[in-house]
């Protein structure tokens, strides 16, 4: 496994920075992304801007390690967001090195969305910070077509989830035909195939049980194949009852342990 090869936050969100890039490094992650915003009420975030022993022990973790943070997540892209409110989760995104930051669309008006997606890439940008927005079945974003069309000069790349490609009207002809530089990093994970599914379904799966690439039935090598040959890859896979039975960091090593495994077969 040549590329680099991430976990993120979801995987194992139960762990505050220092203990998840800790894990990983245990198990043979190159990097992790972040959550340091709380996305839903039941879930935490972690704002290092505004804990400052947690920075420390964070920053702590990553030199002791040699691990790096790939993302930092996730901006809800809103009407009337107050953009300013947001310089400090980009200043610790720069302070802990990130690549990127990770937005989500939650504006039904999209030209207003791709407005603010603009400014906000402008201000990540002056920290030497990317910016991909995520697209969602069940967004106003559902699909890559959309969120090539919604990104389309505003700065910001797409990011491909592979459970979001495979749950929505995305092609894989497009996706060959897209420009690299707008496809900067890669989510993947594998899960059952068994459309159509409701939006509770779509919703559990994403944010609950996900399953370790080649554990599914999603045609991953496809979607490799698609993307730019070097893309990083990021791996989304919570599994929340293997996580209460076996602990998060057991979550941690079955993904890396079967990713490792899947893309030596997928890319030798």
């Amino acid at each position: 496994m040549t590329r680099r090869v991430s976990v993120a936050h979801l995987t194992a969100l139960d762990l505050p920075p220092p203990a998840l890039i800790e894990a990983a490094a245990r198990v043979g992650f190159d990097a992790v992304g972040l959550r340091l915003i709380q996305v839903t009420p039941t879930t935490p975030g972690y704002a290092l801007d505004r804990d400052a022993a947690m920075m420390r022990a964070t920053k702590d973790a990553l030199r002791v390690t040699g691990i790096g943070v790939q993302d930092i997540e996730f901006v809800k892209i809103t009407p009337g967001m107050d953009q300013s409110a947001l310089e400090g989760f980009l200043d610790a995104g720069a302070e802990l090195g990130a690549t990127q930051v990770i937005c989500a669309p939650y504006d039904p008006d999209l030209s207003r969305l791709a407005e603010s997606l603009a400014d906000f890439s402008a201000r990540a940008r002056q920290r030497g910070l990317g910016t991909v927005l995520e697209f969602f079945p069940w967004t106003v974003v559902p699909d890559l077509a959309t969120a090539l069309t919604v990104t389309e000069g505003t700065g910001a790349g797409v990011l491909v989830d592979s459970l979001h490609f495979d749950r929505s009207a995305s092609s894989l002809a497009q996706l060959k035909v897209t420009d690299p530089a707008r496809l900067p990093f890669l989510h993947l994970c594998d899960a059952p195939v068994a459309a159509p599914y409701s939006e509770d379904q779509l919703l559990h799966t994403a944010r609950a049980e996900r399953l370790p690439p080649g554990d599914g039935q999603i045609d991953l090598a496809a979607i490799l194949r698609a993307m730019p040959s070097d893309v990083p890859v990021g791996l989304e896979v919570p599994m929340l009852a293997l996580a209460a039975d076996q602990g998060s960091e057991a979550v941690l090593k079955r993904v890396h342990d079967a990713a490792r495994r899947f893309l030596a077969r997928a890319i030798g």
